[in-house]
C-alpha cells in the first residue's frame, strides 16, 4: 500500500488535501505527511501511528525503557542520533536496538551502513524520544540554571525558539485540543517534567519530558503571553492568542514558582466549541421551568453559587444569551472576560489601576442597563451595589462560593449585607457542579445497577418524579470517549426559590437547615439527589454523582 492510500483509507485524509499535498510536494519537496500536518489535514500526533504502519515498524513503549540499562554511546554518536531525533535503547553485538521519530533520517542510515550494524528500529514520539536521551545525554548539565549564565535572557530565547521546543509544545497543545482539553499542567515531578490535560473536569497524565525541556518550554510559554522570562521568583500570568490546527485559541497563562522549577497551568479558550444554550447545559425539565419563570421577571437578583471549575460562567452566559435581544441592553463585568458575547457590553475589570467589581458597578449602573451581570461578588459594596440595583429595576446575575444554595445567604450576611435588602432582591440561588456525562456511544446497563439502586435508596427517589423502572447505565469505555465512558459533562444543579417562606425564616444559625427542608417539601431536589436523578435518567453515573457532589 501507498503512502497516499494509507493515509486515505486509514487516516481518513480527504482527496482534495491528498491532491493539493501532492501537487506541493512535486513543487517545493518535503515529506507528504508533514505537508498534511502543516495544512492542519492530519494531526501531529498521528504521525507514529502513520510511520509505524507504513513502515511496519512497532511503536514505542517508554515504560518498557526507563528502567533499562543505558547502553555505553560516544558523544559523537549521541549528537548524532540526537539531532535526528533518535534515541539508542540497547546493544547487542552488532544488533543495536533504536527508537526514531522517523526511521529513514539520512545521516543516521548512512551511520547504521558504514558500520555494518544490524538496526532494529521503533517509531517513537519526539517527546519519549528526548526522555530516553536525557538519561544518557553526556553533554546535560544537572541544573538548568547553570546552563545558562552570562548573558542569560538572550540564552533563554534560543532555548525557546530551537525546533525542538516548538514544535514539542504545539504538538501538546494540539493533541490537547482534540482531546477535549480544557487546560494542560505542566509541572515538575519525580524528575521530569510532567503534562497532565484536564478533560471534563478530570486531570490526565499524557507525557513525561525530559528535565531539560522545562526551561525552553516554560520561556516560550513566556515570551508567546508577554510575561518576563528573566522572573522565576514570583508567579506571571498572560494571554496567548493564536491558530492550531485551524482553530483559532485564546490561552490564559498562569506560571507559579515552584521548589524545582515552575508549574505552569493553560486554560483554552475555544469560541467556536461553546454553545450558550438551555438544552447543551442539562438542567433538569422542572429547574429549567424554574429558571425560566425567573428569567422573566425585570428586576431582581439570581445568583449562582458553586466552587471553581464548576460551570457558573458557562451557565450565567447562557441565562444572558437567552435574554439577548435588540429591545434590551445587557452590560456584565467580569475577571477576565474570557468569551465575547455578540450585543452584550462586557467590561474587564482592572484592580491594579482601582477598577474593581464596586467601582465598576458603581460606573455601569449610570450605563442605563436593563440586566446587569457581575463575575462574582466578593465585598460587602459590591453586594450592596447589587442588591440595590435590583430594587431600582435592574435584572442582576452573579455568582458566591458556597457548597449549595441556602449557604449563600449566610455567605451574603457575612460580607455584611443587611438582611432586610437580601429578602428584597434575592430571586432564586442555583447551586451547581459539573458530571461527566455517560458516553452514548458506549452505555450499557451497569452490572452493579440494583446493587446501587438498594444502597442509596434510588427507589424512592424514582417514585417521588415518577422514573419508572429505575435502572443506571455505565460507560464501558471505547474510542469515542478515550475509554473513559464519560464525553462531555452535564450540570447538577439544586435551585431555591427565594419565596415568601425563605423571606420569613430567621436568617441564624438554623436557616440552611430550614432552607433544606422547605425546598425539600416544595418537591425540590438537592444536589446530590440531583445528580442521582440524573443517573437514573442514563445521563451519568453514580459514581460520577458521589465524586462532585457527594
Amino acid at each position: 500500500m501507498t503512502l497516499p492510500e494509507l493515509l486515505s483509507t486509514e487516516f481518513q485524509i480527504t482527496d482534495g488535501d491528498l491532491d493539493k499535498s501532492l501537487k506541493y510536494q512535486a513543487k517545493y519537496g518535503g515529506h507528504l505527511e508533514q505537508i498534511l500536518v502543516n495544512l492542519g489535514s492530519l494531526p501531529e500526533d498521528s504521525l507514529p501511528e502513520v510511520y509505524s504502519r507504513y513502515f511496519q515498524l512497532p511503536e514505542l513503549d517508554i515504560t518498557e525503557w526507563l528502567e533499562a540499562e543505558v547502553p555505553d554511546i560516544e558523544p559523537e554518536t549521541f549528537s548524532l542520533l540526537e539531532a535526528a531525533c533518535w534515541s539508542l535503547l540497547a546493544v547487542e553485538g552488532e544488533r543495536w536496538t533504536f527508537a526514531a521519530k522517523y526511521p529513514l533520517d539520512l545521516s543516521v542510515n548512512e551511520f547504521i551502513r558504514r558500520f555494518n550494524i544490524e538496526a532494529n528500529i521503533i517509531i517513537g514520539t519526539e517527546a519519549d524520544i528526548q526522555t530516553l536521551n536525557r538519561k544518557f545525554n553526556l553533554n546535560a548539565t544537572a541544573d538548568n540554571d547553570d546552563a545558562i549564565i552570562g548573558d542569560e535572557e538572550e540564552r533563554l530565547r534560543e532555548l525557546a525558539s530551537e525546533a525542538p521546543t516548538v514544535n514539542l509544545l504545539n504538538s501538546l497543545i494540539s493533541r490537547g485540543l482534540r482531546q477535549g482539553a480544557s487546560d494542560m499542567h505542566l509541572e515538575p515531578f519525580q524528575g521530569r517534567y510532567r503534562v497532565r490535560y484536564r478533560i471534563d473536569g478530570v486531570l490526565h497524565e499524557v507525557e513525561r519530558l525530559a528535565p531539560r525541556m522545562q526551561l525552553p518550554i516554560v520561556t516560550r510559554l513566556k515570551i508567546l503571553s508577554g510575561m518576563d522570562i528573566a522572573e522565576r521568583r514570583r508567579p506571571q500570568d498572560g494571554k496567548i492568542a493564536m491558530k492550531i490546527a485551524n482553530q483559532e485559541l485564546d490561552i490564559r497563562v498562569s506560571a507559579l514558582p515552584l521548589n524545582e522549577g515552575e508549574s505552569v497551568v493553560m486554560r483554552f479558550l475555544r469560541k467556536e466549541s461553546v454553545k450558550y444554550d438551555m438544552e447543551v447545559l442539562g438542567l433538569a425539565d422542572d429547574v429549567q421551568n424554574y429558571v425560566n419563570q425567573d428569567l422573566a421577571k425585570t428586576a431582581g437578583v439570581i445568583l449562582l453559587t458553586g466552587p471553581t471549575g464548576s460551570g457558573k460562567t458557562t451557565t450565567l452566559y447562557t441565562f444572558l444569551n437567552e435574554l439577548n435581544d435588540d429591545d434590551v441592553k445587557i452590560i456584565t463585568l467580569e475577571d477576565p472576560v474570557e468569551y465575547q458575547l455578540e450585543g452584550i457590553n462586557q467590561v474587564q475589570v482592572n484592580s491594579d489601576i482601582g477598577f474593581d467589581f464596586s467601582a465598576g458597578l458603581r460606573s455601569i449602573v449610570r450605563q442605563d442597563p436593563d440586566i446587569i451581570m457581575l463575575g462574582e461578588i466578593r465585598d460587602k459594596e459590591t453586594a450592596r451595589i447589587a442588591m440595590q440595583s435590583a430594587l431600582t429595576g435592574h435584572l442582576v446575575f452573579s455568582t458566591v462560593h458556597t457548597n449549595d444554595a441556602a449557604s449563600a445567604y449566610t455567605r451574603l450576611l457575612d460580607l455584611g449585607v443587611d438582611e432586610f435588602l437580601l429578602n428584597a432582591a434575592l430571586i432564586s440561588i442555583v447551586a451547581q457542579r459539573l458530571a461527566r456525562r455517560t458516553c452514548e456511544h458506549c452505555a450499557a446497563e451497569d452490572p452493579e445497577s440494583a446493587q446501587l439502586i438498594a444502597k442509596y435508596d434510588l427507589d424512592k427517589l424514582a417514585t417521588k418524579f415518577n422514573l419508572s423502572k429505575p435502572s443506571l447505565v455505565k460507560g464501558m469505555g471505547c474510542d469515542a470517549c478515550g475509554h473513559t465512558g464519560y464525553k462531555g459533562r452535564i450540570a447538577v444543579n439544586e435551585y431555591l426559590r427565594c419565596d415568601e417562606e425563605i423571606m420569613k425564616l430567621p436568617k441564624d444559625s438554623d436557616f440552611i437547615a430550614k432552607a433544606r427542608q422547605h425546598n425539600s417539601a416544595s418537591g425540590r431536589r438537592n444536589l446530590l439527589e440531583d445528580g442521582f436523578y440524573k443517573a437514573l435518567l442514563g445521563q451519568t453515573t453514580v459514581e460520577e454523582v458521589l465524586r462532585v457532589a457527594g
